[in-house]
């Protein structure tokens, strides 16, 4: 099992009134190499718990330890941020009018000038940007200043690297591409990443382990699949895939009895069928996804929504039987 390398402990920053959530009482402890998503909505915490993790804010109570040693906050250190850690944030942070290779090389020494052109030529083909060596970095994109922010901090040889909300700025390709690359540093360099995302796709493509953020507070950690199959809370699966949740007066519609105040349905788990059945449901909306189609479904006011992995084969005002292949309940 690998080691610990992050440990926080009854950890809670807060805030003036009026500002941001902050964090209450967070206990995790991450493992060196693995990928680690903090997934949440807007004002969950997010980025004020990557903050703390690399020592640009001290908690209000609770410890954070590097390797099992205090990591020092900003008060404690003349310039805030831990030595074996590089976070790139939103702004990128780079000097727009220079060139790639010198934004990346500029992190090196100059005691071997030989090794360290080779080394910003080898993080560069890395991360596919070599052909972008002689350009200005106000000449790029959004994408590939993203990827010469990532390279900057890596060239160093950091133990984590920190990423705030890294796929906010770039189109859905390039968006795929960086992910890939993302995983392959964390696979093939043996980096701890941990990243922040408002997009829990994000989380559910890359990471070894997951945090739900809600109001600063822990919901769930644990494996993307773990996370989505058995969520603990209604919000966890509303954020993760697209769940609706219906009270349990409603769900007598479907033909069932929960023990508890709400049930939890995924999409994929409403089959539907054309056969004749008492209990059925009319096509409210079709919208298209590609290979699918999500549907909305009403009967007596009620809706619920399914996926149809055969888009074209039911219409609009149409009725459909609704079978339900599972249900959760929550409280």
């Amino acid at each position: 099992m690998s080691e610990q390398i992050i440990t926080l402990t009854n950890v809670s920053k807060h805030y003036q009134a009026g500002q941001s959530a902050g964090v209450s009482d967070i206990n995790i402890s991450i493992r060196k190499g693995d990928f680690v998503a903090i997934v949440g909505e807007s004002g969950s915490g997010k980025s004020t718990l990557l903050k703390l993790i690399y020592g640009l804010l001290s908690p209000n109570a609770g410890e954070i330890t590097f390797k099992g040693l205090h990591l020092p906050g900003p008060h404690e250190k003349l310039i805030p941020g831990h030595d074996s850690m590089k976070m790139v944030t939103q702004d990128f942070n780079l000097n727009i009018y220079a060139r790639v290779f010198e934004n990346i090389s500029g992190m090196l020494s100059n005691e071997d000038v030989e090794a360290k052109q080779q080394k910003t030529w080898e993080m560069m083909e890395f991360l596919s940007i070599d052909h972008l060596a002689e350009k200005r970095i106000v000449e790029l994109s959004g994408g590939e200043q993203q990827r010469v922010a990532i390279a900057r901090a890596i060239i160093t040889e950091p133990e984590i690297l920190l990423l705030d909300e890294p796929f906010s700025q770039i189109d859905a390709v390039l968006k795929g591409q960086l992910r890939a690359d993302l995983r392959r540093l964390c696979t093939f360099l043996g980096i701890t990443i941990i990243l922040v995302s408002h997009d829990p796709t994000d989380g559910m493509t890359l990471a070894d382990d997951m945090i739900i953020l809600k109001n600063g507070k822990l919901m769930q950690r644990g494996k993307p699949s773990d996370i989505y199959n058995h969520p603990k809370h209604s919000y966890t699966a509303g954020l993760l895939g697209n769940a609706f949740v219906l009270p349990s007066s409603e769900a007598k519609s479907l033909g069932l009895k929960p023990g508890k105040n709400n049930i939890m349905i995924y999409p994929e788990w409403v089959q539907l069928k054309s056969s004749w059945s008492s209990r059925r449901y009319q096509i409210k909306d079709i919208f298209f996804k590609g290979f699918f189609e999500e549907l909305l479904l009403e009967r007596d006011h009620v809706k619920i929504r399914a996926i149809n992995l055969q888009p074209g084969s039911f219409k609009k005002e149409e009725s459909v039987q609704v079978v339900l292949t599972r249900f959760l309940e929550f409280d």
